[in-house]
């Protein structure tokens, strides 16, 4: 597709990435189930191999999503921390330094605190509200790591003050946005380097593949991919196909997400049993004015905190009957978890309430049903406290 980063995202799903336009070629790219294809000295051209990342597959669906995202090149790879781990290898080498938010998934932070440093590889968290960047800055300080909007309480960071900071200083910043699909938030725009999705969530968008893609500049990509082919993170062909899939109905998947996610918000703020509503939608949101201008749409998740707190939870998780209660988010289904439970399983009590995620939280993925039966729903769960 010619000039694919121009057009609109709607079309990008579609159409984006290469496609055989020869008489009698398939509409849909087929599956190219295979590890190795024939090759026998670089005469041949480069070898590709499956664990290479550049299977017919993985490469289409690569070119789509750096097209989405407005950048000059993308890998897809196994997981979402697949593709968080390979971003911070890649940016930081050997031993070095790591500025984060301290506002991230769970698992990713585990990674930055527990895991890296065991590499070398150590961490400075920042809290995003406070916003004493340049002071957790060192010398030998290669990445700024933020997320957009934050998991699960959906704060909104202003990133560019931030990227020309790290940009003077010679550093990379990288941005989770999961939470925002690049329908809703196309991160490159605002100065960002690296773009993080977990394409198990939106990009995906029907819960039945787990992948992860890393959008940024061609050489930082290309070096994304040379680490991945020794960790071994490769997505197989046939989830390359699914995310292929996926991602040709985002943009229609996300107008739909953003319209119910709004309205069972906005419900949920009128409940009694509810002492905290959090979308970015809602304008007693406390990033609502900055959401407004950066982001093109508010996104399918919300969260709520219950009054009865981590008691109350369990009740309407267990009550709950066309909503589904099962970790992940961004499918076409609405999920339901609790963060103590899930994604920040690994901190401790005290962690979660300095982040804003007391017992009682509740992590809501508004899927694609009809409004009017979410609500119904979310209402006997509630009656019922």
């Amino acid at each position: 597709m010619a000039d694919s980063h121009d057009s609109h995202p709607a079309t990008i799903g579609v159409h984006g990435g290469a496609h055989d336009r020869t008489p009698g070629a398939p509409v849909v790219p087929p599956i190219t189930q295979s590890a190795t294809f024939h090759w026998s000295s670089p005469a041949d051209g480069e070898l590709l191999y499956s664990r290479y990342g550049n299977n017919p597959n993985q490469r289409q669906v690569a070119e789509k999503a750096a097209a989405l995202e407005g950048t000059e090149a993308a890998v897809a790879l196994g997981s979402g921390m697949g593709a968080t781990a390979m971003t911070v290898l890649a940016a930081v080498g050997g031993e070095g330094h790591v500025v984060a938010s301290s506002r991230l998934y769970g698992a990713t932070q585990v990674l930055l605190r527990d895991e890296l440093p065991r590499r070398g590889i150590e961490t400075t968290f920042v809290d995003p509200e406070e916003g004493h960047w340049e002071d957790a800055m060192r010398d030998d300080t290669s990445l700024v790591f933020i997320e957009i909007p934050t998991n699960p309480t959906l704060r909104i960071l202003d990133p560019r003050p931030l990227c020309a900071m790290a940009h003077d200083r010679g550093m990379i910043v990288a941005c989770d946005a999961t939470f925002a699909s690049p329908v809703n938030f196309r991160a490159a725009s605002t100065g960002i380097d690296v773009v993080v999705q977990s394409a198990t969530k939106y990009l995906g968008g029907h819960s039945d593949v787990i992948a992860g893609v890393v959008a940024g500049p061609a050489d930082f990509v290309r070096e994304v991919t040379r680490l991945s082919r020794l960790y071994g993170p490769a997505l197989d062909p046939h989830s390359a196909w699914l995310l292929d899939r996926g991602m040709r109905t985002l943009d229609v998947r996300m107008a739909r997400h953003n319209e119910n996610a709004m309205a069972v918000a906005r419900w949920f703020e009128g409940r009694p049993e509810v002492g905290r509503v959090v979308y970015p939608g809602l304008e007693s949101h406390p990033d609502h004015t900055l959401a407004s201008e950066l982001m093109s749409g508010f996104g399918g998740m919300v969260s709520v905190v219950l009054e009865g707190g981590g008691d109350a939870a369990d009740r309407f998780m267990s009550r709950l009957g066309l909503a589904i209660a099962a970790p992940s988010l961004g499918g076409v289904e609405t999920l339901a978890s609790q963060p103590r439970y899930t994604s920040h399983v690994g901190l401790t009590p005290e962690e979660r309430n300095a982040q804003g995620i007391p017992d009682g939280f509740v992590r809501l993925s508004i899927g694609v049903e009809d409004r009017q039966d979410l609500i119904a729903d979310f209402e006997q769960a509630l009656a019922q406290q």
